[in-house]
C-alpha cells in the first residue's frame, strides 16, 4: 500500500505506475484525492466542533459556579445540538476514511526505475544465463512420459480423489520430492535463514497484508464457513508473522525459510503449458523471506536472488534470469526477477522462482516497523521474498535433463545423500 502523503505529493508518478502495470484506470488517483479532500475537510470540521464543545463545557461550569443557572441551561441545550452534530461528523469521517482506504488498496506499487517498461511477458529482459542446454544421442522425452514409465506420479487417482491438478506422488517420485525439500531447506539454513513451519490457512487480514486481497481473490481457495483461505504461497503466513510489530533495528535483517504445500486455483489455465507437472493446483515450494532496513533492500534483493540461483547451479540445471517488465511483474512488487530452467523434453523455459522486492508496500499494509538503534519514531521496513525453489517444474526439469536412452533417470550427486538412491528405473 502506498502512503496517502506520497499519493498527494506525486499523483503523476502514481498514475504512471497504474498505467505501466496495467492494473486499472489512472482516474483512480483522482478519485482518491477527491475522497482524501472530503475526509480531511470532515476531520477539520470535527476538530473545530470538538473545540467549540469543549469551550462550551468550560463556560457551563463557570456559569453554574457563579449561580447563573438559566444562562447555563441555555448553553447546555445548544451544546446538545453540537454533540449530536459531532456524532454525525465522526460517522462521516469514519465512512470517508474506510472508502479512502479501500481505494488506496487498489493502487499498485510503483516500479523501481531500473524496471523495463512493457506490456507483456515479451517485454521482460533476459539479463543472465547459466549452463549449457544438454545434448542427447536420442530424442529426449517429456517428463510426463518418464513419470508414466516409472509410476512416479498418479494424476488420474489424484483427479478421482480431489480433482485435476492434485496428484499423488508415489515411491521414488515421493522420495524425490521430499529430498528436494530437505536439500532446499538445509541449504537455506546453512546460509543463515531461520526455518519456519507456518500455518497452511490464513485469515482475510493476512491475505490483505501481502497483497493477495483485493488483487488475487480468484487464485485462492476459500474456506468460506471459517473465513479462511488456503495459502497460495508460504510468503503470506511468514511475512504476516511480524504484522503489527516493531522490530529493534539491531535484529535486522531477519531471514526466514519455510516449506509448505501451496494451493492455487489457477483460473483460466489451459493449453500445453499445464500438462504433467507444469501447472498444478497443489504443489510444494520452499519460500525465502527477508525483513530488511530500507537502505539495504536492493542489496538484499541480489543476495536473495543468489541464494535461489545457487540451488539451480548445485542441481546442474541450466537457467536464465529475467528482469520482469512493468506490465508482467505484478501488483505488489517494486522490482522482480524470474528464474527459468530449460526443459529439453518440452523445448521451452519453465519458471521455477520469482524473487521480489516490495519495498515498504507490504510493510505498510501490515504495519511492520523497526525502531532505529539511535532512538526515534518507528519506521516502516522493507520486505522481500523469493522461491527457493518451487518443486514441480524442478522435478520435471531434473527428469528431462538426467534421463537416459532407456528412460532411466540419474540423480544429481548433490541430491543423493537425501534420496538414498542414485538412479530411477534400474
Amino acid at each position: 500500500m502506498l502512503d496517502i502523503q506520497f499519493i498527494r505529493e506525486n499523483p503523476l508518478i502514481v498514475k504512471d505506475a497504474i498505467e505501466k502495470k496495467r492494473t486499472g484506470s489512472a482516474t483512480l488517483v483522482d478519485s482518491i484525492l477527491q475522497l482524501d479532500t472530503s475526509w480531511r475537510q470532515a476531520a477539520t470540521s470535527h476538530q473545530e466542533l470538538k473545540t467549540e464543545a469543549n469551550t462550551a463545557a468550560r463556560e457551563i461550569g463557570l456559569l453554574m459556579k457563579s449561580g447563573k443557572r438559566d444562562a447555563a441551561q441555555e448553553l447546555i441545550v445548544r451544546s446538545a445540538d453540537v454533540k449530536s452534530r459531532l456524532g454525525e461528523l465522526e460517522e462521516e469521517q469514519r465512512s470517508l476514511h474506510a472508502d479512502l482506504l479501500k481505494l488506496i488498496l487498489e493502487v499498485p506499487n510503483v516500479p523501481h526505475p531500473s524496471v523495463p517498461v512493457g506490456r507483456t511477458e515479451e517485454d521482460n529482459k533476459v539479463v543472465y544465463e547459466w549452463g549449457n542446454k544438454p545434448t542427447f544421442g536420442f530424442v529426449p522425452r517429456p517428463h510426463w512420459e518418464l513419470i508414466e514409465q516409472h509410476g512416479l506420479v498418479d494424476f488420474d487417482r489424484g483427479a478421482k480423489v480431489s480433482g485435476a491438478g492434485f496428484p499423488f506422488y508415489r515411491g521414488q517420485g515421493a522420495r524425490l520430492q521430499r529430498s528436494l525439500v530437505q536439500f532446499f531447506l538445509d541449504t537455506a539454513t546453512r546460509r543463515n535463514y531461520t526455518e519456519i513451519q507456518p500455518p497452511l490457512v490464513i485469515n482475510e487480514d493476512s491475505a490483505r497484508g501481502t497483497g493477495q486481497l483485493p488483487d488475487k481473490e480468484d487464485l485462492m481457495y476459500e474456506a468460506k464457513r471459517d473465513g479462511l483461505y488456503l495459502i497460495p504461497t508460504a510468503e503470506v503466513p511468514v511475512t504476516n508473522l511480524h504484522r503489527d510489530e516493531i522490530i529493534p533495528e539491531e535484529e535486522l535483517p531477519i531471514r526466514y525459510c519455510a516449506y509448505t504445500p501451496c494451493f492455487r486455483r489457477e483460473a483460466g489455465s489451459h493449453g500445453k503449458t499445464v500438462r504433467g507437472l507444469n501447472r498444478l493446483h497443489q504443489f510444494d515450494k520452499v519460500e525465502l523471506v527477508h525483513f530488511v532496513h530500507p537502505k539495504h533492500s536492493y542489496d538484499a534483493l541480489e543476495s536473495l536472488r543468489e541464494d535461489a540461483e545457487a540451488l539451480l547451479v548445485a542441481l546442474g540445471l541450466p537457467y536464465r534470469r529475467l528482469l520482469m517488465s512493468t506490465g508482467d511483474m505484478g501488483f505488489t512488487q517494486a522490482k522482480k526477477y524470474d528464474l527459468e530452467v530449460w526443459s529439453p523434453g518440452q523445448e521451452q523455459w519453465l519458471e521455477v522462482s520469482s524473487i521480489s522486492n516490495f519495498e515498504s508496500f507490504q510493510a505498510r499494509r501490515m504495519n511492520i516497523r523497526y525502531r532505529p538503534a539511535g532512538g526515534g519514531r518507528p519506521v516502516l521496513l522493507h520486505t522481500l521474498n523469493g522461491s527457493g525453489l518451487a518443486l514441480p517444474r524442478i522435478v520435471a526439469a531434473l527428469m528431462e535433463h538426467y534421463q537416459q536412452s532407456d528412460g532411466s533417470i540419474t540423480i544429481p550427486p548433490v541430491l543423493r545423500p537425501w534420496t538414498g538412491f542414485d538412479i530411477i528405473g534400474r
